[in-house]
């Protein structure tokens, strides 16, 4: 049985995976410039995951959360972009894509929780 990963996990995973992928980006300055900006905003998701777990109060820990909301959302455009400028193709790009509104979709979740709506 497969044990279903949490958002602190998940995320750390969705970074290492991207740092990964930017390396093999190709070495030109649109995907050195678009690469740099999906690294920042992808492991920044995790970032303040992290942050929001270790949160002084519940209201740090839905601005955190929210922060690593606002960080998917910008992943998923970066990664938007270099599919259909054709920056990059195949699978693992389109694994990307995915998680990226996976991870937005558990993060909106837990933000929406957090505030109580």
């Amino acid at each position: 049985m497969e044990r279903k990963q949490g958002i602190k996990e998940r995320s750390f995973e969705f970074a290492v995976r991207v740092i990964k992928f930017v390396q093999r980006l190709p070495k030109n300055y649109a995907s050195q410039k678009i690469g740099g900006q999906l690294l920042e905003a992808a492991t920044s998701i995790g970032a303040n995951v992290e942050e929001a777990i270790g949160g002084f109060s519940k209201r740090d820990f839905t601005y955190k959360m929210g922060v690593a909301l606002k960080e998917a959302r910008e992943s998923n455009y970066w990664l938007r972009l270099i599919k259909v400028s054709e920056l990059a193709k195949g699978g693992e790009l389109d694994y990307l894509l995915k998680e990226s509104e996976e991870l937005r979709k558990i993060l909106t979740s837990i933000v929406k929780t957090s505030k109580g709506q």
